[in-house]
């Protein structure tokens, strides 16, 4: 494997991205229409790619999941997306974002990746606001913001508690009318199963359709992954229940690097766990940080209604230790607190593995009229699920895995190492570091889709040269033998397990050992652990029904065979850091339960090279020096 080169431009930070643009090759409008451009995903990174790459000319064959793109996961964000646009005159600027996010994700991300992100922020607000975003408005009618973890300033724009949702539906009208058009074919209730890989360029994906069960191939000049993170692989979280790491894994193993894997977010403010049988995990936005109060008793075993408990003998803990940020400190910090809390014997509800949320002295302050504008609809859907009134009981919320900072290696073109594939979105490693801040995924995946793949992808079209591929090529129906062969052998497996079963004991090392706090003993035991459970899985899963037609377990079997390949590597690379940072903590490297990171041995990318060939996972390791000439590198705090 080659050095890894992020092929960062040369010059000032600040002039870096518009440098770049200049230089790199363009396509003339006619030429485009030569072009095919496979897509895969259509949240908001790949839908608002998908549409801006049509309406420039190129054909962009689209593909999903589901049944329709508007059920992308990306419909999940509830709490906003971050912009440098200073609105509130509270100190705002493209430098700061940048700031704020080099030093939230703890100094584990490219400096180059991230103030390119920081520039384009504003332009997504305004593009967002032209094709018909309804972001929530002041009464003068400027656009409203509000406050996020990690951030002194107010710069996350919002549609109350649906985000997530009216940023994708206006992707997804732009996208609708590029198909009108003619310009990008939909392919929905698609899984890609396999990347095709020609003369070294990725020109195609093999897929299943998981209506009828076909087997089928598609190329182009050109793939763009945007499937989104691999949060699932813990089995309960807050993705979706489809999301999963197959695409991602697959064009792993086909020679794209995977980088960092062992830095996932663990958000400080969802639902607590409920049940042994509990499914999935519901995220309460961020957003009520800004007027929501967390606390806990400062007895243990405090019974009563929190209501009752006065203020003498309650522990605001984020305000006490983090002054400056307060119940605003970032979500790893945040999570940690949390669960120090309930290892302490604090936490409250039924299990423990719970913390307060409390809305009293806001609803005080502003009245419950207010508070309901803000966050209404969060409140009902908490009430739905608890059957708990959060207008007169606070709220219990506790930690549950979120987002994945870690993902498939790309250069600052976003292309991976295989040539012609491109990753988006939280697909790829490129802008978190160690820990997202909030808003910001929102505002990457946009980034991505709209504003930089454009130029990117037509500068790596201009520069190479293509052969003319078919679908009936021998390295397409080569893929598509082994994708055949791999769902025959599933379904061979007639054992005496569910996937789901298998699914919940890898969940259960995850978080129990490469979970919010990790140490050596528990690393080596996870991986050995996962190996054994690899082994039980090939050897007791019970996989029904038939490859022709719709079968969810036989997609669900496939998932877990990449999650439980996936799951060793984070405890390898786990293992491999040490040190703490970020959402990766090790218990061996910390300051008075602070992060302690080493920048000697450890500034820099992980980035995993799939090693195999005798079918037992390996991997290489490669790394790519991270350098810092802007901000310079300090102990992060929020004191």
């Amino acid at each position: 494997m080659a050095k890894l080169d992020a092929k960062i431009p040369e010059g000032a930070i600040e002039d870096k991205w518009d440098k770049h643009k200049f230089e790199v090759k363009l396509i003339n409008p006619a030429n485009k229409r030569k072009f095919d451009i496979i897509v895969v995903g259509t949240g908001l990174a790949g839908a608002s790619a998908a549409a801006s790459l049509a309406e420039l000319g190129y054909k962009v064959k689209a593909f999903c999941i589901q049944d329709s793109s508007r059920r992308a996961h990306s419909i999940a964000a509830q709490g906003g997306i971050n912009a440098a646009k200073n609105y509130q005159n509270d100190g705002d600027s493209v430098y700061r974002l940048f700031y704020d996010t080099v030093k939230g994700g703890d100094f584990r991300a490219r400096e180059g990746n991230v103030y390119r992100l920081a520039q384009i922020s504003s332009a997504i607000i305004d593009h967002c606001v032209a094709i018909g975003v309804p972001f929530a408005r002041e009464y003068g009618g400027l656009l409203a913001n509000r406050s996020f973890g990690g951030a002194q300033v107010s710069r996350t724009f919002y549609a109350r508690g649906q985000t997530g949702q009216q940023l994708l539906l206006g992707a997804y009208s732009a996208m609708n009318r590029q198909i009108a058009a003619g310009n990008v074919q939909m392919f929905s209730r698609r899984e890609m199963l396999d990347l095709v890989v020609v003369n070294g360029q990725a020109r195609g994906i093999t897929c299943r359709n998981l209506i009828t069960g076909e087997i089928e191939s598609y190329s182009g000049h050109a793939v763009l992954l945007a499937t989104g993170g691999y949060g699932n692989v813990f089995y309960l979280s807050t993705n979706a229940k489809n999301s999963n790491v197959t695409a991602s894994w697959r064009c792993h193993k086909k020679g794209a690097l995977f980088s960092n894997p062992c830095f996932t977010q663990i958000h400080p403010t969802c639902i607590p766990v409920s049940g042994d049988y509990q499914s999935k995990l519901t995220l309460m936005s961020e957003s009520l940080r800004n007027d929501g109060r967390v606390w806990v008793p400062i007895k243990k075993g405090d019974q009563r209604p929190p209501q009752d408990i006065p203020d003498a003998e309650r522990d605001y803990y984020l305000e006490r230790i983090y002054p400056s940020f307060g119940n605003l400190a970032p979500r790893d910090v945040s999570s940690r607190q949390a669960k120090f809390r309930a290892d302490e014997g604090l936490g409250v509800g039924n299990t423990g593995l719970a913390v307060y949320l409390d809305f009293r002295d806001s609803i005080s302050r502003l009245g419950e009229k207010a508070i309901g504008e803000k966050y209404g609809n969060l409140f009902q859907m908490y009430e739905k699920i608890t059957g708990e009134n959060p207008y007169v009981r606070p709220m219990r919320i506790y930690p549950a895995v979120h987002y994945t900072m870690g993902g498939l290696w790309v250069d600052y073109n976003l292309m991976s190492t295989i040539p012609g594939l491109h990753v988006l979105g939280e697909a790829n490693f490129s802008d978190h570091g160690a820990n997202r801040l909030g808003a910001s995924a929102l505002m990457q995946g946009l980034a991505d889709g709209y504003f930089i793949i454009p130029y990117t992808l037509g500068h790596y079209l201009a520069s190479s040269k293509f052969n003319q591929v078919s679908t009936s090529d021998e390295a397409f129906k080569e893929s598509r033998d082994q994708v055949s062969k791999r769902i025959d052998s599933m379904l061979k497996k007639k054992g005496s397990r569910t996937v789901d079963d298998f699914h919940r004991a890898l969940g259960k090392i995850m978080w129990n050992k490469v979970g919010m706090s990790r140490n050596e003993k528990g690393l080596q035991e996870a991986i050995s652990e996962i190996k054994n459970l690899r082994g039980d899985y090939e050897h007791d899963v019970r996989i029904t029904g038939e490859a022709n037609y719709k079968n969810e377990e036989l997609e669900k079997a496939g998932r877990l065979a990449d999650f439980l390949e996936l799951g060793e590597l984070m405890a390898k690379d786990a293992l491999n850091r040490k040190e703490s940072c970020g959402g990766h903590f090790r218990d061996e490297y910390h300051v008075d339960g602070e992060a302690k990171r080493d920048d000697d041995k450890f500034c820099h990318v992980s980035s995993w090279e799939y090693a195999s060939q005798s079918g037992n996972p390996s991997w290489n390791l490669e790394i790519e020096p991270l350098e810092f000439d802007n901000v310079h590198l300090a102990t992060r705090s929020y004191k």
